[in-house]
């Protein structure tokens, strides 16, 4: 296996970790996925199963692929059993608290020599995170994109403490091992993608604010007038308004940019509730079923 990377473990089971998870397992490795506790565990299982399950209705692998990736997740609800790890994604909540505890928590727990500890935040300090253990050197951003099974791109993101043979590393096994085109980026807020991606979207929110157009009328000018897949509005909805929110905030705080500062209908709408698919209502609505 590239790089001695056979065993990998997943903390957080949502959307992200669960499709992280996914890809590991499809691609042979020995992973294991740790939730918060048992009844988070049995549900992460049952995202991966179904999203399998697509894969297989789609065409896009068969079905003794998918039952061979699903017997090769191991579900836990304790940070404990990732102990022999190669290497440990962290997905958990996008909360910069809750990660810093966790990466404290993984440096006391992960006791496999040269293992690897990396985060897929979209905007919080890679450095942060790093110096809240004692291998600061072997701490990186694995920054993957949703849906991760289908997404091609990963972000490699080194802090100033991260060492070369680690980025070398975790970059190749990418590459080889997941299948996915690795970028590099600097240890900024927002990295490359949304650095670029979430002040496009709230100019986007900004417009339908302002009644300028409605939410349908700008999507639909992007997609038919700029051949984009879908809308910008849209695409909040499929990330999840907490989470463009939460990234803007970010950006702003690191930049101090007027573009990156979330609009107010924004931060409204997620204060609501209204977060886009996942709630069933956002700029548009959806069906939750």
């Amino acid at each position: 296996m590239t790089l001695g990377i056979e065993r990998v473990g997943v903390v957080g089971g949502g959307r992200m970790g669960a499709g992280i998870a996914e890809v590991c397992a499809r691609a042979g490795l020995d992973t294991l996925v740790c939730e918060v506790d048992a009844t988070a565990a049995r549900r992460a299982r049952e995202r991966v199963a179904a999203s399998l399950e697509r894969a297989v209705d789609r065409g896009k692998t068969d079905r003794p692929t998918a039952e061979h990736a699903l017997a090769r997740l191991v579900f836990t609800g304790s940070l404990d059993d990732l102990a022999d790890r190669h290497l440990v994604v962290e997905a958990a909540v996008e909360n910069p608290d809750v990660k810093t505890e966790i990466f404290t928590a993984l440096d006391k727990i992960v006791e496999e020599p040269g293992a690897v500890l990396a985060t897929n935040t979209s905007s919080i300090p890679v450095m942060r995170l790093g110096m809240a253990t004692g291998r600061a050197d072997r701490v990186l951003g694995l920054h993957f994109f949703n849906p991760v099974p289908v997404m091609p791109l990963v972000e490699i993101v080194t802090s100033l403490h991260t060492s070369a043979e680690t980025a070398s590393a975790v970059e190749e096994f990418a590459a080889a091992t997941l299948g996915k085109t690795a970028i590099r980026s600097q240890d900024r807020a927002g990295f490359v993608v949304n650095s670029l991606l979430i002040p496009y979207l709230l100019a986007a929110v900004r417009m339908a604010e302002s009644g300028f157009a409605t939410a349908a009328d700008v999507d639909a000018g992007m997609e038919l007038g700029c051949a984009h897949p879908m809308g910008p509005l849209k695409l909040a909805d499929l990330i999840g308004l907490d989470t463009v929110a939460s990234i803007a905030r970010s950006l702003y705080e690191e930049f101090k940019e007027p573009l990156y500062a979330p609009p107010p209908l924004l931060q409204r709408m997620v204060e609501a509730g209204l977060l886009g698919r996942k709630t069933g209502r956002g700029f548009h609505t959806y069906d939750r079923g």
